[in-house]
């Protein structure tokens, strides 16, 4: 007979890790001491309320959840030079970023500049360049 593994439910893998007392007995520091477990910092794979400031909001959104997705094709050759810069942020810079958050950064570099530069902008010139 096959056995079957119990698996927790989303709602307790997702659940709040601290309730808003006990931040307040902590401070606000986000910690929490659980049976046996070591003091941990929340944390959060969603912010609670979006940011209405328009420079926050055009920040690149880094390591949280997605709730949109986008394909983009590449060549063989254009993922080449996505891994090579990848690897140069590791091992020349210290910084250990996936390839999504790779072209996040730069999708937000280039569209800051469009912002600012309107038809000076680099994205303008080289796409005229086409």
């Amino acid at each position: 007979m096959a056995r079957r593994v119990s698996l927790p439910a989303a709602d307790d893998l997702f659940r709040p890790t601290e309730d808003e007392q006990d931040a307040d007995a902590h401070g606000g520091a986000g910690l929490r001491q659980s049976k046996g477990a070591s003091t941990r910092g929340a944390v959060r794979a969603v912010p609670d309320q979006p940011d209405d400031d328009p420079d926050v909001r055009r920040k690149p959104s880094g390591r949280i959840k997605h709730d949109e997705k986008m394909t983009v094709y590449v060549t063989a050759g254009e993922l080449l030079e996505l891994e090579h810069a990848r690897l140069a942020l590791r091992a020349e810079h210290g910084l250990a970023v996936d390839r999504g958050r790779l072209v996040r950064e730069a999708l937000h570099l280039v569209l800051a500049d469009l912002e600012q530069n309107g038809e000076a902008s680099a994205l303008v010139r080289r796409l005229n360049e086409e």
